[in-house]
């Protein structure tokens, strides 16, 4: 691995905490991947690009031989409890700055303070905006209130950034108009009347637009996910409209994860001044396939507006192999471009930089 990309500094500009408790092998193959649960049939997520990953890059870490059974894994693992494995992991990640969204299963996860607790590192909230106005709704809110008081929380709110899962919700087709008041307070009282989950298309463009009139930069997911999100209203081409209209006001919007439209996530990075992309879970997802992955993704991505993030979620050994992963393929996309003389070295050092940490610096206002 090239020596500046291995002691590159990172921010994680996009995951969640880890888990608090220990799971068994179901458990943890149930968060391994995006998967909802471990198949009935017999297969198993080890015999995956990502179970082989665990397997070769993760068992030297908790002192077993690389390629360690699964079973030894994960009784190694057990012995030793989360709290030591989460620490062992953390460590070995490396990760400068953390910029965390709290909001999925809060009650089983570490929160952005207590991860920068058990690293050492700087920690930063990301509200997700859908459970913000789920909170809202919970605790009494009105109607004809949500907009006020949606807005009135974000004022107040310390985070750096805002995370939307529209693509789960409503699909990345928003329309590009901001919605008046009158027209939020008719969507809130019909989600008032229905009860549930937030998902109507104004009032997911009224919380984005909220948060990007509060300068927050907005992620978005997009791509592949679980079995809640329908893959074909993931595309991130479907917001090209809402980034027409959101393209003056210079606030970023991130595209997260993008697999497997990780080109035309570049695309819109290229075009629209204000888009950055990175490949999130997909870098530890694919494996040993990550450093093809991340040269498809570079392909056309000016390196100012492509970003480090791991996504990881519950196992801290998503830390470890997202930021293993992503500098092994940083470094194999340098050395090659070195190598057939496209790159000299200053320039590498510089790109490396840029998307390790400056880029994310400067996006989400960090200093």
């Amino acid at each position: 691995m090239l020596p500046f990309v291995a002691d590159l500094r990172l921010v994680d500009h996009h995951c969640h905490g880890v888990l608090r408790a220990d799971v068994d092998r179901t458990g943890f193959e149930e968060v391994l991947t995006e998967a909802d649960q471990v198949s009935p049939l017999g297969t198993t997520l080890f015999d995956s690009s990502i179970g082989l990953a665990v397997r070769r890059w993760c068992a030297p870490v908790l002192d077993l031989d690389p390629h360690a059974s699964a079973e030894d894994y994960l009784a190694r693992r057990r012995s030793l409890g989360a709290a030591e494995v989460n620490r062992a992991f953390l460590a070995a990640a490396d990760v400068d700055t953390y910029l965390v969204d709290g909001g999925l299963s809060p009650e089983l996860l570490l929160d952005y303070r207590e991860l920068a607790a058990v690293t050492g590192a700087r920690s930063f909230e990301v509200v997700r905006l859908e459970r913000l106005a789920e909170e809202v709704v919970t605790e009494g809110c009105t109607a004809a209130g949500f907009a006020s008081e949606v807005r009135a929380r974000l004022a107040a709110s310390t985070a750096v950034g805002a995370k939307s899962i529209a693509a789960y919700r409503v699909g990345l087709a928003l329309r590009p108009e901001r919605p008046s008041d009158a027209e939020v307070a008719e969507a809130a009282g019909r989600w008032l009347a229905r009860g549930g989950r937030c998902a109507d298309e104004v009032l997911t463009r009224f919380l984005v637009w909220a948060a990007l009139d509060r300068r927050l930069p907005v992620q978005f997911h997009v791509g592949y996910g679980d079995s809640d999100a329908d893959l074909h209203r993931c595309d991130p081409l479907l917001l090209t409209d809402f980034l027409r209209a959101t393209a003056g006001l210079g606030v970023p919007v991130m595209l997260l994860h993008n697999y497997p439209f990780h080109r035309n996530a570049g695309y819109l990075a290229q075009v629209f001044p204000h888009v950055f992309v990175d490949l999130g879970l997909t870098t530890h997802n694919v494996g040993h396939q990550a450093g093809r992955v991340l040269a498809e993704a570079l392909e056309i991505v000016p390196f100012g507006k492509f970003l480090f993030s791991s996504d990881a979620y519950g196992l801290a050994e998503l830390y470890h192999l997202g930021v293993l992963l992503f500098r092994r393929a940083l470094s194999d996309f340098l050395a090659s471009a070195m190598a057939s003389g496209d790159l000299v070295e200053a320039d590498a050092v510089r790109i490396a930089h840029l998307i390790g940490y400056e880029n994310a610096r400067r996006a989400y206002r960090l200093d």
